[in-house]
């Protein structure tokens, strides 16, 4: 992984940028460089994010990494290659005879001089400076570059971590599981004989054991159980082997991988971007030298054309000008120039710092990226291959020695079941009384209904005969309920909870420790007591309702009064399948997690669920014990609030009694008010007079029953003692100054038909009234007290007042009759009272149901209301919608009218000048209020008109060029049968050659039956042609044979085959006189020397045969 590249979208700090036209900013993490990125000639849009081309997202950097440099054996990168700009110094200046220099004046020619040096001095100064902006621009990009190398060691160490993190998880995983299985096993062997004997000794249940089944250890293979046991242990030490592998490959990965994270680290690259940063301050105290020096030369040119000017007026500026100059040119030499070159060397040892950093920052990049893809490879490696075997090898361990697990369990699995057989027991017990329960209950409400239908009966059977009666069917009575059930669970063994610690003791099976034992069996006794409580208020409100839930079973057996049964007996029964359920949950943990073991963290987790748990108990508790208080003090009070009324009541009641004695009055007239009272007031009230005291008394009882309701705990009582209170005030004679008894007794008819009396159970008290008229009389009731106080004044005074008591007597029977009158009044008006209420009542439930009604017709109203607006809406929306569909389709309409007509125009040029003519008009009518649609018809129009335009053009400019091709096309073919004649002639002339060319042509020794060729020499003679030897000449009749005689001339060359060779030579002249031949003298001359030959030259005449058709290509 050392090259490679990130693509940014600018979302990350120090990203250069994202999507540039059709590139992406690319940084190499090799090196750092960065560059431009070509996507595959696809156009980006800056607009779109980076995932609409399937690129990276732009809130991330993506590093892509060269492979061919993640291998192992891949060379490490090249130092960089960077460049130190050297400034490029001028040379210094060269004197010039310029008028100012030749000048006489030395000090203008010094003036000048300084001029040219301060010129030289800046130039040197800006070759200086823009080699320091050079070299600091380089560190600048070298510290970007190393910020990318460190964005793509981070994202490495981010991958490495995030990919050692699974395996390291894992690894963790698999030596827990590793550890807890050996401890486990372990134990189990540990305990191995302790457990094998614990199982012999326990016996089973008698209707459990048979043949080769009489202990617990009986129900599994004991020769299977120690065959593994030896198994397990010669095998531990080998699995151990078998996993230490896996320890120390783990260990060493651990150990690269925190190589790797400590090694990719470069903090010297810090202290080095800070000294980057101070160097700016060096740019800038380079650019205000060259300001000084700019302005220097400014002065000094200044200074000599002011010179130049003022020689000619013999001035002396020069020689001042030249004293200003030159302290100035020794602050240029001793400062200026010195602190440029020093700047430049700062930042060339800065820009070798910035190298040689590179360069290790590059070999660090390359090595922990190549390492990282190592550790990966190895970390993928162990994933799929090591910690699958050791996984499948632990399962498999666990699966072949699982059975050994089950010797501890099985003490536990034997008592659970025979604590369930226990609780099924005692659960049959409360099932089938609630079912008893039931019957009962089933069975009273029969009782009330046929007392019901008896009443019933007694009370219509004298308006309806019986036989029409029994025609309607209302003779018949409601069926006996029986409540059948089923028997089930009939094959339990006959155990109780006693049993079980015989069948399965302690001591054999295992249990938990004695204060754990204590803990638990006070937890489940509070938690008894706890629902017992809940309970009884379950079933009060059961009792009150007349209901039993059927999910509330157990919870209320405590109350059932099972047919048979005592209560003791059921609360027994309950709490004894309870017992069994916890044994039975008890001995679940002990098998299922006997030989578990908890980590340390799991344990501290634990403890820690157990002490919420505890808590939250504890603030449950206490929130209860909290409402008990409160509802307990609040009965104190009530009680508190009950006892003052009845004192104040006892203390009202003694004063009225004090009051009634303290009263003065007739004794006869009061004996006989009293006699007659008793007489006529008795039979006319019967049993409706009542004591005060007992009034108050069955107030009280009444209020203390209204109390028991929890919704009148407190309100009850006020309203029953004020109820009291008024009865008292209105029945109490303390009215001394009454002219008469109507008012007194109407009253007192009043008051006690609007109030209900309650007779004690234990008997009635004796009630008496005491009144008193206007005359002052007591009257008092038959009190004994009372009575043994004022006969003495009744027989004293009774003659006195005989007449009195029968004036009083006759004036009673009258208001006798007319309270009856009244009284039967009463009952009309109040039966018409009744009737009206009963009207109200209905008129008030037929308001609600119009309330309702109106309620439910304003929300449907406002519905339809809101449903209307909506629609018309809607319908608004459509209709303006329609009307701009429409003005759309007309425009559209008008205009396919005129692209018909312009289509149906006559001729190619008519049609283009029709469209052209209607996308002018179409530009021209434009409406800004008209559709997109017709405004893309019209550009359609434009872009149609366009090309037909083009397309005339190009038919008019085709047609052309095909006349101009078809008279090249006569042309060509003219000269093409030209071609082909001379072709043809061209072609037999090949033949021919090609022909000769196949005969053997000698150049070299000629012999006979060869060929020759016999070119034409300027004598006209012809010569052949031969490399070894000349002279080789063709007879006058061989040329004879080759001439015709209508040519003109002869031909250039003759090809012939040689027939005969002869040798010949050239003679003296001398010889040639001495041996004269017949034919004279010149023939012989001749045929000596034809060819011209020098004297005693030896020559050939070859005479040759004509090949076919040579004849006739010699020229």
């Amino acid at each position: 992984m050392s090259s490679g590249s990130a693509v940014t979208a600018g979302g990350s700090a120090g990203a250069e940028g994202a999507a540039l036209g059709q590139k992406l900013m690319v940084h190499v993490a090799e090196n750092g460089h960065s560059m431009e990125f070509e996507c595959g000639n696809i156009p980006l849009d800056g607009a779109n994010h980076l995932a609409h081309y399937n690129l990276p997202r732009d809130d991330r950097e993506v590093f892509l990494y060269n492979k061919a440099r993640l291998h192992a054996d891949a060379p490490p990168p090249a130092p960089e290659s960077i460049d130190i700009p050297e400034p490029s110094i001028p040379p210094p200046p060269r004197p010039q005879d310029t008028a100012l220099e030749v000048s006489a004046d030395p000090a203008l020619k010094a003036l000048v001089s300084y001029e040219v040096r301060f010129r030289y001095d800046f130039q040197v100064a800006n070759a200086l400076y823009q080699s320091s902006v050079a070299k600091y621009e380089v560190c600048r990009r070298l510290l970007r570059e190393w910020q990318v190398q460190e964005r793509a060691l981070d994202m490495a160490r981010s991958n490495l971590e995030q990919a050692f993190r699974k395996p390291s998880m894992r690894y963790s995983n698999f030596m827990r599981s590793f550890a807890q299985q050996h401890r486990g096993y372990d134990e189990v062997l540990s305990t191995f004989e302790r457990d094998v004997q614990r199982l012999r000794a326990i016996k089973l249940h008698p209707h459990l054991q048979c043949e080769g089944r009489r202990c617990l250890l009986d129900l599994m293979d004991e020769n299977r159980l120690r065959k593994l046991a030896d198994e397990y242990l010669s095998s531990q030490r080998g699995f151990e082997d078998f996993v230490s592998p896996l320890k120390a490959k783990f260990q060493e990965l651990k150990r690269r991988v925190e190589s790797l994270l400590n090694s990719m680290s470069s903090s010297a690259w810090k202290d080095l971007e800070a000294l980057i940063k101070e160097h700016h301050r060096v740019i800038g105290d380079q650019k205000s030298i060259m300001q000084s020096l700019s302005k220097d030369v400014d002065t000094s040119k200044k200074l000599v054309d002011e010179c130049s000017r003022s020689q000619l007026s013999a001035s002396v500026r020069p020689h001042d000008a030249v004293s200003a100059v030159g302290r100035i040119y020794e602050v240029h030499e001793k400062d200026n120039l010195p602190s440029v070159r020093k700047f430049d060397r700062m930042l060339t040892n800065l820009l070798q710092k910035c190298k040689t950093k590179k360069n290790e920052t590059n070999t660090l990049v390359h090595v922990c990226v190549k390492g990282v893809k190592s550790a990966q490879i190895d970390i993928k490696d162990m994933m799929m291959s090591q910690f699958i075997l050791y996984e499948e090898a632990i399962d498999s361990r666990d699966k072949e020695f699982s059975y050994l697990k089950l010797l501890g369990g099985l003490g536990h699995a034997y008592k659970a079941c025979l604590a369930e057989v226990v609780r099924r027991r005692h659960s049959f017990k409360l099932y089938t009384g609630l079912a008893g329960q039931l019957a009962e209950k089933l069975a009273a409400e029969r009782e009330v209904e046929i007392r019901r239908r008896e009443v019933f009966l007694r009370t219509w059977r004298k308006y309806i005969r019986g036989e029409i009666m029994g025609s309607m069917g209302l003779f018949g009575s409601p069926s006996q309920c029986d409540v059948n059930i089923a028997p089930f669970d009939c094959d339990l063994l006959p155990i109780d909870v006693d049993d079980l610690e015989k069948l399965a003791p302690r001591s054999l099976v295992g249990s938990l420790s004695k204060p754990e034992r204590s803990q638990q069996h006070k937890s489940s006794s509070s938690d008894s007591s706890t629902t017992g409580n809940f309970t009884n208020a379950e079933q009060n409100s059961l009792n009150t309702d007349g209901q039993m839930d059927s999910q509330d079973f157990f919870g209320g057996c405590d109350t059932v009064d099972i047919t048979g049964t005592s209560v003791l007996e059921v609360e027994n029964a309950r709490l004894k399948a309870e017992l069994a359920s916890a044994i039975a949950v008890l001995c679940t943990f002990g098998a299922e997690y006997a030989h578990e073991s908890i980590d340390e963290g799991q344990n501290d987790n634990v403890l820690r669920n157990a002490r919420e748990k505890t808590a939250q108990a504890l603030s449950a508790k206490d929130e209860y014990a909290n409402q008990l208080q409160s509802v307990l003090k609040a009965k104190q009070e009530q009680c508190l609030s009950f006892e003052k009324r009845i004192q104040e009541l006892e203390e009202q009641l003694a004063n009225q009694y004090i009051h009634g004695q303290m009263v003065s009055g007739s004794k006869s007239a009061s004996d006989f008010l009293l006699s007659t009272f008793k007489g006529n007031d008795c039979n006319l009230d019967g049993g409706r007079q009542t004591h005060l005291r007992d009034e108050s008394s069955v107030a009280m009882d009444e209020t203390s029953s209204t109390s028991e309701q929890p919704s009148k705990q407190t309100e009850g009582g006020d309203e029953n003692m004020t109820d009291v209170s008024g009865a008292l005030n209105l029945q109490l004679l303390n009215s001394a100054g009454c002219g008469n008894l109507d008012a007194p007794m109407a009253e007192f008819s009043r008051d006690n038909e609007h109030k209900v009396v309650n007779i004690d159970k234990e008997g009635q008290m004796l009630t008496h009234l005491t009144m008193v008229d206007t005359s002052d009389i007591p009257v008092e009731g038959p009190l004994g007290i009372l009575n043994s106080k004022t006969n003495e004044h009744h027989t004293l005074e009774f003659r006195n007042n005989e007449l009195f008591v029968s004036e009083l007597q006759n004036t009673i029977d009258k208001k006798s009759k007319q309270l009856d009158e009244a009284e039967s009044k009463l009952s009309s008006v109040m039966g018409e009272v009744n009737s009206l209420k009963e009207e109200l009542e209905n008129a008030r439930v037929l308001l609600d149901e119009s309330q309702i009604n109106c309620a439910h017709l304003e929300n449907c109203l406002h519905e339809a209301r809101e449903e209307a607006r909506t629609n018309k809406c809607s319908a608004d929306r459509r209709a303006v919608e329609y009307d701009a569909l429409r003005s759309s389709a007309l425009r559209i309409h008008g205009l396919f009218e005129r692209l018909n007509n312009c289509v149906t125009a006559p001729g190619m040029s008519g049609f283009a000048d029709s469209l052209r003519t209607l996308a002018l008009s179409l530009a021209s009518s434009v409406k800004k209020d008209e559709a997109d649609s017709t405004t893309q018809f019209q550009q359609c129009i434009k872009i149609l008109a366009d090309k037909v335009s083009f397309l005339s053009r190009q038919s008019e400019e085709l047609i052309e060029r095909y006349s101009r091709v078809e008279a090249a096309h006569g042309i060509l073919i003219k000269e093409l049968e030209e071609k082909k004649t001379l072709v043809n002639n061209l072609y037999s002339k090949f033949q021919l050659e090609k022909q000769a060319s196949k005969e053997k042509i000698s150049v070299g020794h000629f012999d006979v039956h060869e060929l020759a060729v016999f070119v034409r020499n300027p004598a006209g003679h012809y010569e052949a042609i031969n490399r070894s030897r000349s002279n080789y000449y063709l007879s006058e009749e061989s040329v004879a044979l080759f001439t015709e005689p209508h040519l003109p001339r002869q031909p250039a060359y003759i090809i012939g085959q040689i027939v005969h060779i002869e040798r010949r030579a050239v003679k003296h002249t001398d010889q040639n006189e001495a041996s004269p031949r017949p034919g004279g003298h010149r023939r012989s001359a001749l045929n000596s020397n034809p060819y011209g030959l020098p004297a005693g030259r030896e020559y050939f005449v070859v005479t040759v045969a004509m090949l076919p058709d040579t004849a006739a290509t010699a020229r």
